[in-house]
């Protein structure tokens, strides 16, 4: 039988009866789970559902779109569509915030018609991950453009809501979607979903119910307000907190837009290595802030040393393997290793770490004297790589290695006399040295030079990649020297040099500047 022909211009009623939902989704967030609970729920209240998938790549272990069309069920089985089409979809579900940002630019998400549901949290994508520098995309950014491109756009921290309750956020996602009110269900046949499943029961109606309420009442998670300095509570021997309040206290004579930093950074520096190390900091600190008074930094709201606060702190505070080896060994990590897998209090939780030094990082450790005698031989150096260069394996939740790691740790009381040390601390010296003799002249190149301390950072080959990315910069900043725009031209450099792991970015700016720097030379 044929079926029967509208008149030209005629629409199907039947066609706006039909709910077209898409989830969009990372592997391991449980959204086929949820698509299947909403065709169940759909099922249950009497309506045929359609649910479909398209998998993604690894860009983020495969960002998936689901894809869910319903109706009331009638006397003929209708032709859903097989995903999603732009400018078409009713109810969209993002499991993260960046996945509603990917559904807004795919054009799923419009004002006229879109109910956009999406969790606060983020999950780093790749892109995000690989970039020498902080590659975060602002999320705030997706949240305003979310809630203008949607009809209605319902945002909270899902995954917060589904890790209290002890589930996954399908259910706190499949609890939003029920307070929504955007599907003709009673709640109880969300439940009964739930409860259908058969596994972690309680759990999920616990997140399920959590994220109805919130979606309820509409409430929206709060911009994260600043987070203030707070003071420090020490325990410890009498004298050496009382040390430590000296130190703090001399953080008042830095000038005021530099203390808060200051502080933080002296915090820093004491838990790296110790009072006296902090005492060094404030010294050197000192000793900036007075050159920055004398080259009028107070009209520049003493930038040079805040920033110099910041990242003198980081220098000092320099990655090793005594730093890796006392951090694994801290009782606040095993807490926090506990926290992310979801281990209970009788969960056995076994931990390895995977270590492998090289022949310089093990040189490294060595009194400076006799360090930089053995770095001078390069057959010695070959030799000490053969024994010590080999992967390793160690399970620190086991007395044996968790005793070697800890006795590594504790070894930083001997950090300044070490090879390692001496060789950062020359590097300090002529980093700063460089700035401060910019600071008279050109106070934002100066402060810019400061900054070209971020390219540094860890131990082994990743150090070497950033001492080599410092260089460059700093090359560059030789040849701008004494043009009005240097200070760009080095603030350009700095993010060039993060922008990529291979470093092509930065060598294309390099490119440019000796390009009108050198012209016209023999």
């Amino acid at each position: 039988m044929n079926a029967p022909v509208l008149p030209q211009g005629t629409r199907d009623a039947r066609v706006d009866q039909i709910i077209k939902l898409a989830v969009l989704a990372v592997g391991g967030q449980g959204g086929g789970v949820l698509s299947g609970w909403i065709v169940s729920v759909a099922e249950a209240n009497g309506y045929v559902a359609q649910s479909t998938s398209v998998a993604g790549v690894a860009q983020r272990t495969g960002a998936t779109i689901y894809y869910i069309e319903m109706m009331p069920e009638g006397e003929k089985s209708p032709v859903f569509a097989l995903a999603p089409a732009e400018g078409d979809v009713d109810i969209l579900i993002a499991a993260e915030m960046m996945e509603a940002g990917r559904a807004i630019m795919r054009g799923f998400v419009t004002p006229d018609q879109t109910t956009l549901i999406g969790s606060t949290h983020r999950n780093l994508a790749t892109v995000e991950k690989v970039v020498p520098g902080s590659g975060i995309t602002d999320s705030n950014q997706v949240r305003k453009a979310a809630a203008a491109a949607a009809r209605e756009f319902i945002a909270f921290d899902m995954e917060a809501m589904a890790l209290k309750a002890g589930s996954v956020i399908s259910a706190s996602l499949f609890g939003a979607l029920a307070g929504s009110g955007t599907l003709p269900f009673p709640v109880e046949t969300y439940r009964d979903t739930i409860r259908a499943s058969g596994r972690g029961v309680e759990k999920s109606l616990a997140a399920f119910d959590l994220a109805y309420t919130a979606a309820q009442a509409r409430e929206t998670d709060a911009a994260p307000a600043p987070r203030a300095s707070a003071p420090d509570h020490v325990n410890g021997p009498a004298r050496m907190v009382q040390e430590l309040n000296n130190l703090h206290n001399r953080v008042a004579a830095l000038p005021e837009p530099a203390q808060q930093m200051a502080q933080a950074g002296l915090r820093k520096v004491v838990d790296y290595q110790d009072l006296a190390y902090g005492a060094a900091y404030l010294d050197r600190l000192g000793a900036i802030a007075q050159a920055d008074t004398q080259a009028g930094g107070a009209d520049h709201g003493y930038e040079f040393t805040m920033t110099a606060a910041k990242y003198l702190a980081n220098a000092l505070c320099y990655d090793d393997i005594l730093r890796v080896a006392d951090l694994k060994t801290r009782a606040g990590r095993f807490d926090r290793v506990d926290a992310e897998v979801g281990a209970n209090p009788d969960t056995l939780v076994q931990l390895t770490e995977y270590v492998h030094p090289g022949a310089a990082e093990f040189v490294s450790l060595m009194p400076a004297g006799l360090g930089a005698w053995t770095e001078r031989r390069p057959g010695l150096m070959r030799a000490i790589d053969r024994v010590v260069n080999r992967g390793r394996r160690m399970r620190s939740d086991r007395l044996w290695s968790f005793m070697m790691l800890y006795l590594m740790g504790g070894a930083r009381r001997w950090r300044r006399g070490m090879l390692r040390h001496r060789n950062e601390m020359a590097h300090i010296d002529s980093w700063l040295d460089l700035a401060l003799g910019r600071l008279s002249g050109d106070y934002r190149l100066a402060t810019e030079t400061l900054k070209t301390r971020r390219l540094i950072k860890g131990y082994s080959d990743t150090h070497a990649r950033g001492l080599a990315k410092f260089d460059k910069v700093i090359a560059g900043s030789m040849l701008v020297e004494g043009r009005e725009d240097a200070a760009d031209w080095v603030a350009r450099l700095i993010a060039a040099a993060l922008a990529d792991p291979e470093g092509k970015a930065l060598d294309g700016a390099l490119e440019t500047i000796r390009s009108f720097t050198t012209a016209g030379t023999a």
